[in-house]
């Protein structure tokens, strides 16, 4: 998973998914921001646009969004960008759904931001419509803030709707009506354990098997061959976002994939074992290649 707002261009896009691709990696997911979070100077590509592009240049490699916010599009539209890119890759594409938070990027370029109530409420709409209008001839829909009149459906059903949040109501609920995989981020296993089960909940409350949800987690990542190369790893982190290298192996440690490989395969092992069949691995280094081949070639065979 990559930060894209954290100045990745093109070219670096490119080189990220030829890495993936030819280590074996699975699938590459990427933010959906337009404002940098430590540096707004630095570049910004859509992540649509970034996502279709890539399902032409790529063969195998899984593409989507964590998370695409509510605020930024029209729903018809962002599933319309989605089912064309899932078009041109052939059917590797999820398009990540969620409320929106980052207030400064919606100041910046003059987008509503809404209350959290609203963003919450926008989103519910926006994933109804996005799962019918992805399998249904015809859609109608008269909600709060969208209306649909015979919006003519766009024949995507297998296109996988995934949701991005921490189980709260406002997304979970929604999920379990019509997402196809519920993403949380950055918690203890204790807090992953915790969101799992009340999203269990929710689904047995709407009659859902809980089984028939894919759990996912986000989850920052700090890895090398070694304890030194691990340190190394740290400070590459903490010299692209101002802090120490102390500083982020504390913030991780407890949230993520943090360590050498063997300890990296343990912690997923272990988030596995909670019932989560997949971990977007934030590699907040985009520039750095080794450590995205490093996950392929090492951690993934071992979690396969």
């Amino acid at each position: 998973m990559i930060e894209g707002q954290e100045g990745v261009t093109w070219d670096d896009w490119v080189a990220i998914a030829e890495t993936c691709e030819r280590s074996g990696i699975e699938a590459l997911f990427r933010s959906d921001h337009y404002v940098s979070g430590t540096e707004e100077s630095r570049p910004v590509l859509d992540a649509w646009a970034t996502i279709s592009g890539l399902a032409a240049c790529t063969t195998t490699l899984q593409l989507g969004t964590l998370v695409s916010p509510a605020t930024f599009r029209h729903p018809a539209i962002l599933v319309r960008n989605a089912a064309t890119a899932d078009e041109i890759s052939d059917g590797r594409v999820t398009l990540g759904m969620g409320a929106g938070w980052m207030e400064r990027e919606h100041e910046a370029y003059g987008i509503d931001f809404f209350t959290a109530g609203e963003r919450v409420a926008r989103f519910g709409e926006q994933l109804e419509i996005a799962h019918r209008l992805l399998r249904e001839d015809r859609v109608d829909f008269n909600g709060t803030y969208y209306q649909l009149r015979g919006a003519p459906g766009l024949n995507r059903p297998k296109l996988p709707l995934l949701v991005g949040g921490s189980a709260k109501p406002g997304t979970a609920e929604p999920a379990v009506r019509f997402a196809d995989e519920y993403n949380t981020f950055f918690a203890t296993v204790e807090e992953v354990r915790e969101r799992k089960q009340r999203l269990d909940e929710t689904c047995e409350r709407a009659g859902r098997d809980p089984g028939t949800l894919r759990y996912s987690l986000m989850a920052p990542c700090v890895i090398g061959v070694d304890d030194d190369a691990v340190r190394a790893s740290a400070r590459r982190i903490a010299e692209r976002y101002g802090r120490d290298e102390g500083q982020v192996l504390e913030r991780y440690r407890d949230r993520g994939p943090v360590g050498t490989v063997d300890v990296v395969v343990e912690h997923l092992r272990e988030i596995e074992a909670l019932g989560y069949e997949r971990v977007m691995m934030q590699h907040l280094v985009h520039a750095d290649l080794e450590t995205i081949e490093l996950i392929g070639r090492e951690v993934a065979p071992k979690v396969a």
